[in-house]
C-alpha cells in the first residue's frame, strides 16, 4: 500500500508541477499585445477606455475614502492602480490583469478592518463597484487577445481569490459582491472569447480566400501553358518530320555520296524520328480526349479532332463570322501586306484574338467590337477594342484569367500584351508579336559623352 500511495502521490505531484508551469507561462509574463485599432474610428475605442480609466480612478478613490474610511493617499493609489490597469491592458493585457487583481486584493485587505465601523449602508466588499467595472474591462481586453485557456485560467484565479476573501476570510457588516463579480466575469470571458474566435475565423477566411484566388490563378496559368505546349507540339512535330524526310532524300540528290555523308544523314534522320516519337508520347499525356472547341466559339464538344491542323491568321475571318453569329457586332480591318510568320506567331496571334473576342462575348454583350491586324516589317500588331455592353452583363462562371494566357503566349515569343479600359467604358486589348517569334534586339546604348 505504501508503494502504491507513493506512486499516486508522485503522479499527482508531477501533474501539479506541469499545471503550475503552464500557469506560469500563461499568466506570469509581460509580453506586449497591443489592442488593434478600429478600422473606421481609430481613436474611439482607445478614447473610451481612457475615459473609463479616468472614471474608475475617481470613483474608486471616492468610494474607498468616503465609505471605506481610508486616507486619501492609499485610496488614490488603489484607485489609480485599478484605472491604470485598463490603460495597461490595452498594450499588455496579462500585466493589466495582474495590476487590477492586485489593486482589488489590496483594497479589500485595507478596508477589511473597518467594515464594522462603516455607518449607513453597508460597504460593497471584497469587490467595489469601481473595481468590478475596471476588472470587467481588463478581463474583456484579455479575452479578446489571448488564447481561451489563458482566459479560463485568469477566471479561475478570480473565482479562487473571491472565495478566499469572501467565503473563507469574511468580515463584519458588508454587502457581498463575490457572486455578482464571478457571474459578470464569466459572461465577459465568454463574450470576449466568442468575439476573438469570430475575428480569427474572419481572418482565416480572408487568408483562405486569398490563397484560393492565388491557387486558381496559378492553376489557370498552368492549364494555359499546357494548352500552349499541346499546340506548339504540332508545330515542332511538323519541322521534325520535314528534317527526317530531307535527311532521307538528301543522299539521292548527290552523285556518288561518301559513306560518311550517308552515315551522318542517317544519324540525323534517326535522331529526328526519336525526337518525334518522344513528342508524340508527351502529346498523349497533354492532349485531352475531347477538346472543347479549340478553334471557334461554338458549344463544348463540337471542336475539331485532336490531330486537326492548328489555326493561323488565315482563319481569322471564320473566327469573326462565328463571333458575329453569337451576337456581337464585329468589324475587322487589316493594314499592310501579309508576310510569312513563324508557325508559333501565327498560332499565338489567332489565340490572342480568339480570347479577346471571347471576353467581349462574356463581359460586354451587345457591344461593338473592332479587330485590327497590322502587318509590320518586324512583326504583327493586333488590337481588339469593344464598346460598353449594350445590355446587362450576366455573371460569368469563368475564372477570369484569360489575360494570363495572352501574356504567356506573347512573352514566349518575345512580344507583349496590354489590356485596359477605354475612356468611354469599353475595353481594349493590344498585342505585338515579333515576326520570327524571337525577342527583339535591345536598342543600342547611347554613346558616352
Amino acid at each position: 500500500m505504501t508503494g502504491t500511495g507513493g506512486r499516486v502521490f508522485g503522479v499527482l505531484a508531477g501533474w501539479a508541477r506541469r499545471r503550475l508551469a503552464v500557469l506560469r507561462d500563461d499568466l506570469w509574463t509581460l509580453r506586449p499585445d497591443p489592442l488593434p485599432a478600429s478600422v473606421w474610428l481609430r481613436w474611439l475605442p482607445h478614447g473610451l477606455l481612457w475615459l473609463a480609466a479616468f472614471g474608475v480612478t475617481l470613483g474608486a478613490t471616492a468610494q474607498l475614502g468616503d465609505h471605506g474610511r481610508l486616507p486619501f493617499g492609499p485610496a488614490f493609489a488603489i484607485g489609480l492602480g485599478q484605472g491604470g490597469a485598463i490603460v495597461l491592458a490595452m498594450s499588455r493585457p496579462i500585466a493589466g490583469w495582474w495590476l487590477s487583481t492586485t489593486a482589488t486584493v489590496v483594497g479589500a485587505v485595507a478596508v477589511h478592518g473597518g467594515l464594522d465601523t462603516v455607518a449607513g449602508s453597508r460597504f460593497t466588499w471584497p469587490w467595489t463597484a469601481a473595481g468590478i467595472i475596471a476588472h470587467l474591462l481588463v478581463l474583456l481586453l484579455l479575452a479578446l487577445r489571448v488564447r481561451t485557456r489563458v482566459s479560463v485560467e485568469a477566471l479561475a484565479l478570480i473565482v479562487l481569490l473571491t472565495y478566499l476573501l469572501e467565503g473563507v476570510w469574511g468580515g463584519g457588516r458588508y454587502q457581498p459582491t463575490g457572486v455578482v463579480t464571478v457571474v459578470l466575469c464569466t459572461v465577459v470571458v465568454v463574450l470576449g472569447t466568442a468575439l476573438r474566435g469570430r475575428r480569427e475565423a474572419r481572418a482565416e477566411l480572408v487568408e483562405q480566400t486569398t490563397l484560393t484566388s492565388e491557387e486558381r490563378a496559378r492553376r489557370t496559368l498552368l492549364e494555359e501553358r499546357s494548352r500552349i505546349a499541346r499546340e506548339l507540339h504540332d508545330v515542332v512535330a511538323h519541322h521534325m518530320s520535314v528534317i527526317s524526310i530531307q535527311a532521307q532524300v538528301a543522299p539521292h540528290l548527290v552523285t556518288d555520296p561518301t559513306p560518311e555523308l550517308i552515315e551522318n544523314l542517317d544519324g540525323i534522320r534517326q535522331n529526328a524520328l526519336e525526337a518525334l516519337t518522344e513528342l508524340r508520347r508527351v502529346l498523349g499525356v497533354l492532349r485531352s480526349e475531347n477538346p472543347e472547341d479549340p478553334y471557334g466559339l461554338g458549344a463544348p464538344g463540337g471542336g475539331a479532332a485532336p490531330d486537326a491542323p492548328q489555326p493561323t491568321l488565315d482563319r481569322l475571318d471564320a473566327l469573326i463570322e462565328n463571333t458575329r453569329a453569337a451576337g456581337l457586332d464585329v468589324t475587322a480591318q487589316t493594314r499592310g501586306r501579309a508576310r510569312p510568320y513563324a508557325p508559333g506567331v501565327e498560332l499565338s496571334a489567332y489565340r490572342i484574338v480568339q480570347e479577346a473576342l471571347s471576353n467581349a462575348l462574356r463581359h460586354a454583350p451587345g457591344s461593338r467590337v473592332r479587330v485590327e491586324v497590322a502587318h509590320l516589317p518586324d512583326g504583327v500588331r493586333l488590337a481588339v477594342t469593344n464598346s460598353p455592353p449594350g445590355r446587362p452583363v450576366p455573371p460569368s462562371p469563368g475564372a477570369g484569367h484569360g489575360l494570363l494566357g495572352m501574356r504567356e503566349r506573347a512573352a514566349m515569343l518575345g512580344g507583349h500584351v496590354t489590356a485596359a479600359g477605354t475612356p468611354h467604358g469599353g475595353f481594349a486589348v493590344s498585342a505585338f508579336l515579333p515576326r520570327d517569334g524571337a525577342p527583339l534586339p535591345a536598342p543600342p546604348a547611347p554613346p558616352a559623352k
